[in-house]
């Protein structure tokens, strides 16, 4: 057989996407963190970029947008908008402190001075040195573990070098909880094999035990759930009132209080119901899982990317100006090149350039798109900045998505680890999108404020009577809203709120 080698021409279609676009697609989902160590390899790697030294740039202060609700013609404020938007497009000054125009050319003119056509920005504050090493210390200091608090503490406690093995010994059988997870004579069988000479008794482990129940946090090397409140209980003063009430409760009928049997308990106890009620006050002030007092890992740090405030009876959407440090292009490097030179150095420093160009032009995108979309859901979820969860709104992204004339997946993009500061807190801008539920009225609940009216009836009920599942499904349905059931259990459990039966209690 014989292959022969022949040409075809072929016609197709193919989507590609430019450098630029992947890298503005890649800034956009970033999240500000990550941003800023972007914009920090970006000012590394490129000569061309710097961050801006000018402390005597002027900004015109840009006019409040505005847009008027249709029910309560409430007013949003945003510090720009794009062109095509419903609203106003009111001045360059508020774009992630790039210091870019809206029309960037799309090549420099090399014998035009840099700062004839970009302004320049601000620098920064100046940090105090010693808040940067306060701060290098805070970042790198690893947080402490149960178990670290626990061994500082043996290690200050004036014992044998024989019981301080016995109580390493039983700190390693010590979790998360603050438990001690090996049975006290599993672990003198241990110690037992590594003693040499003089045979340890099970005593000196119990007797060790009982001074490490004394540590802090109280509670902690319990063996069950019964010792630990019994431990925290004899730490009390004894003059504490129904301090003995309580202890007997623990000690003997633990479980009818488990099970919530306040008919069988007041009988076998022989205490009055006000009595009891008491008991019952003092003992939920215990801790059943003492370890968790110490915090087990590392802080989560949430940097808002967009604040939202009240100005004058209307909202205002705004970047956060500490999001990522003030950049434009090196004056003094763009004024080197020179026209018609071809030498490799002339050739870098033009590439150099023009990537500075496309960098800032990716922030400045990201940056436009971030405040559009924030804008738009602030708009809609005004109720929920002035009321609560309780009037927030049915949203989803294709809402926003057309509200922008941008696709869902970028709108999903924008609102990944992108956060809000309003009022009430900080958000995910996700936190602001939910699905809905009808109402007799034909209208539209969110599901945000179903969870907020369910988590509010059981706020409001009965502690001896609480409301089943089926008795708050239907109070949402004489407020109109259509909801089943099963779903009223899933909401609940989203919020990890318990049963009805496990609600129930004496007080």
């Amino acid at each position: 057989m014989v292959m022969k080698a022949s040409l075809q021409l072929k016609l197709g279609q193919s989507l590609t996407m430019t450098p630029q676009l992947q890298q503005a697609i890649r800034l956009l989902q970033l999240s500000t963190l990550d941003l800023q160590q972007e914009i920090q390899q970006a000012l590394d790697s490129n000569p061309m970029l710097e961050t801006s030294e000018d402390d005597d740039h002027s900004e015109a202060p840009a006019d409040n947008t505005e847009s008027r609700d249709e029910n309560d013609h409430d007013q949003v404020s945003a510090a720009s908008q794009d062109s095509n938007d419903d609203w106003d497009d009111t001045g360059p000054d508020w774009t992630n402190e790039s210091e870019v125009p809206d029309n960037i050319p799309d090549d420099l003119p090399v014998d035009t001075a840099w700062d004839d056509i970009y302004q320049s920005a601000p620098a920064p504050a100046a940090r105090n040195e010693d808040d940067n090493e306060q701060d290098f210390e805070t970042r790198n200091s690893p947080a402490e573990t149960l178990h670290d608090h626990l061994e500082w503490q043996i290690n200050l406690t004036p014992m044998s070098e024989r019981d301080r093995a016995i109580a390493h010994a039983l700190l390693d059988a010590v979790d998360d909880r603050g438990y001690l997870t090996s049975p006290l004579e599993e672990i003198h069988a241990g110690l037992q094999d590594d003693a040499d000479e003089d045979p340890l008794e099970l005593d000196e482990v119990e007797a060790v035990l009982h001074r490490l129940q004394h540590l802090d946090p109280a509670g902690v090397f319990a063996r069950d759930l019964q010792e630990c409140l019994l431990i925290q209980l004899n730490q009390l003063p004894p003059a504490t009132p129904w301090l003995a009430q309580a202890r007997l409760v623990i000690t003997h009928y633990i479980n009818l209080l488990g099970n919530r049997d306040y008919a069988q308990l007041l009988r076998r106890s022989r205490l009055k119901e006000d009595q009891l009620r008491e008991v019952l006050a003092l003992i939920t002030g215990l801790n059943p899982r003492p370890g968790d007092v110490i915090d087990h890992g590392e802080p989560d740090y949430v940097i808002p990317d967009v604040i939202v405030s009240k100005h004058n009876g209307r909202w205002r959407v705004e970047l956060n100006p500490e999001i990522a440090p003030r950049i434009r292009v090196n004056a003094s490097y763009a004024s080197l090149i020179k026209r018609a030179d071809s030498s490799a150095d002339n050739t870098y420093l033009r590439d150099q350039l023009q990537e500075a160009k496309w960098f800032i032009k990716s922030l400045q995108s990201r940056n436009e798109t971030l405040l559009k979309v924030a804008t738009r859901i602030v708009e809609h979820q005004q109720g929920f900045l002035d009321q609560g969860e309780e009037a927030m709104k049915p949203l989803i992204l294709s809402d926003i998505a057309q509200a922008v004339e941008m696709h869902e997946s970028t709108i999903s993009r924008v609102t990944t680890q992108k956060y809000m500061h309003t009022p009430r807190g900080i958000f995910e801008l996700k936190y602001f999108f939910s699905s809905h539920v009808s109402t007799d009225e034909g209208g539209e609940c969110s599901s945000t404020a179903i969870r907020a009216m369910i988590k509010k009836l059981i706020a409001a009920e009965t502690p001896k009577k609480p409301l089943s599942d089926s008795k708050i499904a239907a109070m949402l349905g004489e407020q109109g809203i259509k909801v089943a059931r099963r779903t009223v259990a899933k909401y609940r459990e989203a919020m990890h709120i318990p049963p009805s039966n496990e609600r129930k209690r004496l007080v």
